[in-house]
């Protein structure tokens, strides 16, 4: 799929539509947009406050701030797991001093896109476990999301609280060489990072106090409250004050430190699946004064785990009969099950069309030009450039299953090629992007490096992005890859509110 024309084209359409861009997509986004600093290198109006700060600090002063903030998120325990690792698989997330800074018009402009593309994909759930509508009318495949392995056919005619299956919702944003965003994309499922958010936020406030008394920055330490309050507004009709509790796979999770960070935060419980028991369709906690119904879980551990025996048998990490406490309405899931096929790769290329079936809109905020290799003249256009794109597992997450072809040797690209060639329908492909920059802090000094941004959106009675989200910064040189596990780091991001 090529970029959204604004043309009211329906899926049929944007085939053909692919075609005539194929050329304008292959160098996409060529130049390169730096947040801080524009063409002649002055720092842009936003970033002048910081910009005096950094001019105006000692080298040494600003070292041993970085060394502080290393030593504080050690003490604090702010690590994440790499699976796979054969030495320690605990690691520090490095952190950068220099933040992400967003004005306030451009702030206005993202929320709303936010909100139109959050809102659009959970009608699009309600749809296709209800009357599926936008397959009859044909505007996606009904193959592409009926025999995707992240549909869940037990969702069919079930109500979900308030017709909102994405919760919390994570939505990947770019910004290319023309200084414009883009989604690159969704992450509806269990999307994590928000701890770091609201960690990197408490720690930019101690180093640099003077800089947040000067300016007025969008605050993020209400997210805990926000969270909780979207979880309760989602309890079972009829509950008053319900039971709120995070369930977590346990402490060998990569993002154990947040399911535990963000339960204290709300003041709930944390809860593994040995902890719950479902007696009579409603869901119990085990506690020291007996039995405690839960009325919502904010479940961290994916759909194949979530119930033995609807699921996944062998799984350990459930509650057997969870599920169908769940269908019985005695209990919410926070994601909603069967999430997950909204936020596919392979149904990425679709949203601008959703949002223009569901809300009769036009999108805000545009997708990235994307291929998908199941249709016959997109993988043969892919194969004959695949040095100068990326390649995309419909399914791969975490920076995994990806080709990078600019970076790759041609051993890597060979054997991508059979990959792609065994299994066509398993992947995508996109232009590779000039990523905007952001100056970071690297053994060498200050110097510019990729960064993405994904903000967080709680949908309950109201949709609502929090002001700013995770920054991800690629520390290594040249690299586009910002994840944490392939080496990423993270920033403060600030949403000026003036």
């Amino acid at each position: 799929m090529a970029f959204d024309t604004g043309d009211g084209m329906t899926a049929d359409a944007t085939e053909t539509r692919t075609t005539q861009t194929r050329t304008e997509a292959a160098t996409w986004g060529a130049s390169r947009f730096d947040e801080m600093h524009d063409a002649d290198g002055a720092p842009r109006a936003h970033y002048r406050l910081f910009d005096e700060w950094l001019r105006n600090t000692r080298e040494d002063a600003i070292e041993s701030k970085r060394r502080e903030a290393e030593i504080a998120f050690h003490r604090v325990g702010i690590t994440f797991s790499v699976y796979g690792e054969a030495s320690g698989n605990e690691r520090l997330i490095p952190f950068d001093m220099v933040p992400r800074i967003v004005p306030a018009a451009e702030w206005r402009m993202l929320e709303a896109g936010l909100r139109q593309r959050v809102h659009a994909l959970n009608l699009f759930l309600g749809d296709l476990y209800g009357e599926q509508r936008i397959l009859r009318d044909g505007r996606i495949p009904s193959d592409l999301v009926l025999r995707n392995d992240e549909y869940r056919p037990e969702m069919r005619g079930l109500r979900v609280p308030g017709g909102v299956y994405s919760h919390i919702s994570g939505i990947d944003l770019v910004r290319a060489g023309d200084g414009e965003y883009y989604v690159l994309e969704d992450n509806l499922r269990v999307p994590s990072g928000v701890s770091y958010m609201l960690e990197n936020r408490r720690m930019m406030a101690r180093l640099i106090p003077e800089l947040f008394a000067r300016q007025q920055i969008a605050p993020v330490e209400r997210y805990p409250d926000a969270l909780l309050a979207t979880l309760r507004e989602a309890a079972p009709e009829g509950i008053d004050d319900p039971t709120v509790a995070v369930l977590t796979p346990g402490a060998a999770n990569s993002a154990y430190f947040e399911h535990a960070f963000l339960a204290q935060q709300m003041g709930v419980e944390l809860v593994e699946g040995a902890d719950l028991f479902v007696r009579d369709d409603t869901v119990y906690a085990r506690t020291t004064r007996g039995p405690q119904r839960v009325h919502v879980i904010y479940r961290r551990i994916n759909d194949d785990f979530l119930d033995p025996t609807v699921f996944r048998p062998e799984s350990l990490l459930g509650v057997p009969g969870l599920f169908g406490a769940y269908r019985a309405g005695r209990v919410t899931l926070a994601n909603a099950p069967g999430t997950g096929v909204g936020d596919d790769k392979s149904v990425y290329p679709y949203v601008p069309d959703m949002i223009r079936f569901y809300l009769s809109e036009e999108p805000i905020l545009h997708n990235v030009p994307t291929w998908q290799l199941r249709k016959e003249d997109d993988l043969r256009y892919v194969l004959e450039r695949l040095p100068e794109l990326v390649v995309k597992e419909v399914h791969g997450a975490g920076g995994y299953g990806m080709l990078v072809g600019p970076a790759a040797t041609r051993e890597e690209i060979e054997e991508f090629r059979r990959r792609i060639l065994a299994s066509p329908a398993n992947y995508i492909a996109q232009p590779t992007l000039s990523l905007s920059t952001c100056p970071t802090f690297v053994e060498s000094g200050l110097a510019p490096r990729h960064i993405d941004l994904r903000p967080y959106v709680l949908s309950g009675k109201r949709i609502q992005a929090m002001p700013g989200g995770l920054t991800r910064v690629a520390l290594r040189e040249g690299s586009l890859v910002v994840n944490s596990s392939q080496g990423g780091g993270t920033k403060d991001t600030w949403v000026l509110e003036a």
